[in-house]
């Protein structure tokens, strides 16, 4: 019955709301910007390279590395492959729209949690769209609902898929048994509570090492794949853009359609727009909010356009067909194993652990900065103490679950956080783009751009800026 009910939900969102949505605001704040994520790509780059002001808080690379942390995680892998083996290879070039435009949806939203971020009184800051919904909209009841659409979503939803995700990558395996979900699920729990009990600084140091390690070996693994089958890569090509365009197969079933597994997973793997990237941007300690703006675009890029690039040519080149059955973790493992045999498999296993792990980290950060604004105030010891209790548990129990209850359960959750974030940055673009034109004015006259609210054209109170 449950499961009913969120599967609705599901189709409901993704088949008549959010894809019209989702590629309106990524259009919109494309043209609003002027294209900011292609025309300032190289400027990402080189933001990329300052450390914080005061060489203590949390850099621009390591509030990028948190974000990512999350982004890239096991819908990378299981996500890509879920919406190739059931939506088709075309699922791929939709993912590649979603990722485009939603560099500058990432853009405006990153660059408003740092206008509007607070201090956190421990000589950092923190922010996000609770933030900026209840200090430029008013609405505090909306930021409230946002917060805990956020903690279902990223402390719930998507760290049960995580763990789940993880337990499937070992269910090819001769010594799975119905114990194994309850031991990895019971190792994955300590692992995250010993990190997660360190704080946000300490998760921040992990992920700035795991993330470029992790990502890294898994596309030098794909570029292997493609060089060993370079013959099938023109041909893979040319079906994903066939595919993409197959107007009848669209109309036919929309909601079983390339276009719409595409988006789906473009969204579930870059989350621009969500409003959970902002509460890792407003972390860092930079000069100017455009800074982390653009360092949370190339977020964007990387997830999608390259670790799920990587995936997606790394099971069409393997000759290995898509299947429904094999949707998810094992259909990664059959095209590596084709290939490699059982160290194919195993890198798909270690993959899969590293992104789970990294997500789950980035995933609480989230959750527990969102609990912060709820209680607008520091937690207090006890208080964290049980929520990272809980964090924890709700992993065990993410191992455990359904296959279609814990994906149909994380989008319907994202889809509502969406509904709320996308709409509040709609109305506050303004602030993003005046804020932008100050940094380029800057910049223009040959000055590193140092941020005041007043100068920028900034008329609500920003507590960090003013």
């Amino acid at each position: 019955m449950l499961g009913d009910i969120v599967s609705t939900l599901n189709d409901l969102l993704y088949t008549y709301i959010l894809v019209i949505f989702l590629l309106a605001a990524g259009a919109y704040f494309t043209l609003r910007t002027r294209f900011v994520q292609v025309r300032m790509l190289g400027e990402a780059f080189r933001v990329l390279r300052e450390k914080s002001p005061d060489g203590e808080g949390v850099s621009s690379f390591q509030a990028l590395m948190l974000s990512t942390a999350s982004r890239v995680g096991t819908g990378n892998i299981a996500g890509v492959s879920i919406a190739i083996c059931m939506g088709g290879v075309g699922a791929v070039f939709w993912m590649w729209v979603v990722a485009l435009l939603g560099g500058a949806t990432a853009f405006v939203e990153s660059t408003l949690a740092q206008v509007y971020k607070v201090r956190d009184g421990a000589g950092g800051s923190r922010g996000g769209p609770a933030y900026y919904i209840e200090q430029a909209l008013g609405s505090r009841g909306l930021a409230k609902a946002f917060s805990v659409c956020l903690i279902l979503t990223y402390l719930v939803g998507f760290n049960m898929v995580a763990s789940y995700n993880l337990t499937d990558a070992f269910s090819g395996y001769a010594f799975f048994t119905a114990r194994t979900p309850l031991i990895v699920g019971g190792i994955l729990a300590l692992a995250t509570a010993a990190c997660i009990f360190g704080g946000g600084k300490r998760l921040s140091r992990i992920t700035s090492v795991l993330v470029p390690v992790m990502g890294g070996a898994y596309v030098l693994a794909a570029v292997v794949m493609i060089l060993l089958h370079i013959q099938l890569l023109p041909g893979v090509i040319a079906a994903i853009f066939q595919n993409a365009f197959d107007v009848q197969a669209v109309f036919a079933g929309f909601t079983g359609s390339a276009m719409m597994h595409g988006i789906k997973r473009g969204l579930f793997s870059n989350e621009a727009g969500v409003g959970s990237a902002p509460n890792a941007a407003a972390a860092a300690m930079v000069s100017h909010p455009v800074k982390q703006g653009l360092a949370q675009m190339l977020s964007v890029f990387l997830d999608t356009l390259v670790i799920c690039s990587a995936t997606a040519f790394l099971c069409l080149c393997s000759g290995v067909a898509p299947d429904p059955a094999l949707r998810g973790v094992p259909y990664v493992q059959a095209a590596l194993s084709g290939t490699f045999g059982t160290a194919g498999t195993w890198f798909v296993t270690a993959a899969t652990l590293l992104f789970a792990f990294t997500t789950i980290l980035g995933n609480y950060y989230y959750g527990e900065s969102n609990l912060q604004y709820l209680l607008r105030r520091g937690a207090r010891k006890w208080e964290l103490t049980v929520f990272r209790l809980a964090a924890a548990a709700i992993v065990f129990q993410g191992a455990r679950m359904d296959f279609s209850l814990a994906w149909d359960t994380a989008d319907v959750t994202m889809g509502l956080m969406t509904l709320i974030n996308l709409p509040a940055i709609c109305l506050l673009s303004g602030s993003a783009v005046r804020t932008l034109a100050d940094y380029r004015r800057q910049r223009g006259a040959g000055r590193d751009p140092v941020f005041r609210a007043a100068e920028a054209g900034i008329r609500e109170k920003t507590e960090f800026w003013t």
